[in-house]
């Protein structure tokens, strides 16, 4: 059964959550979360054409849904930063020393964020334009 609009309802979550996380000065926690909304709204593309996709690789995931629904650059562009995000916001060991915590500053989250709203939108477009 298909659950594209599960998996969008659950991008746009994550994105408000992003959000919520963005003003409360956690930029890491901002940043990895968009990566995850990003990757649920590329997995609500695939989802909607029949092709549901595993893994956590933006850029995988986006060459898959490119099969369907061609994206711009600036998508392009998002999911090659936003994708950079997922384990270093996490894992100490990322980096020589200190958290994650301690890596990411505001202008990481402004941008994770204004990533993160490129490709649900593109995410949105694909499955309202393109009813099966």
């Amino acid at each position: 059964m298909r659950r594209p609009q599960d998996w969008l309802k659950q991008a746009q979550a994550e994105y408000a959550a992003a959000q919520s996380l963005y003003e409360d000065g956690h930029w890491a926690w901002c940043c990895f979360t968009c990566q995850q909304a990003a990757e649920k709204a590329l997995k609500a593309v695939l989802e909607h054409f029949g092709d549901p996709q595993t893994g956590h690789n933006l850029n995988y995931l986006l060459q898959a849904a490119e099969e369907y629904v061609p994206a711009t650059e600036a998508v392009r562009g998002a999911c090659l930063r936003l994708n950079r995000l997922y384990i270093p916001t996490r894992y100490p060991d990322a980096f020589s020393e200190g958290a994650p915590a301690e890596q990411y500053v505001q202008m990481d989250a402004q941008e994770a964020l204004h990533d993160a709203d490129t490709v649900l939108r593109y995410a949105r477009e694909a499955i309202e334009t393109t009813p099966l």
